[in-house]
């Protein structure tokens, strides 16, 4: 059974930066493809970034520019370096594993999930 338990979050001003880590353990020799979500209260989950079993990434068009997906594949360790917070930005952030090669960013496609983070960004 995967594991993936995020940590990271905090409280920032609008502008600041913060790095979120997803720790991963079970995996197994499958491939996967790993993604950010984010849900704010009273709305729906939704993809930020996606980085295949190839290393592609992909964005949500309100993060390009500002977030930056990454793995180090040698500590099982997902990130998501977020620069030029947002107040809108502030959500619970969840780290996913689908157990397959490449997502598209569907919720429904990634297996396992995180417990999430709190992000808050202040004006």
């Amino acid at each position: 059974q995967v594991e993936l338990v995020e940590s990271g979050g905090g409280s920032v001003q609008a502008g600041g930066s913060l790095r979120l880590s997803c720790a991963a353990s079970g995996y197994t020799d499958s491939s996967y493809c790993m993604g950010w979500f984010r849900q704010a209260p009273g709305k729906e989950r939704e993809g930020v970034a996606g980085i295949d079993s190839d290393g592609s990434t992909s964005y949500a068009d309100s993060v390009k520019g500002r977030f930056t997906i990454s793995q180090d594949n040698a500590k099982n360790t997902l990130y998501l370096q977020m620069n030029s917070l947002k107040p809108e930005d502030t959500a619970m952030y969840y780290c996913a594993a689908g157990r397959r090669d490449y997502c598209s960013g569907s919720r429904e496609e990634y297996n396992y999930w995180g417990q999430g983070t709190q992000v808050t960004v202040s004006s």
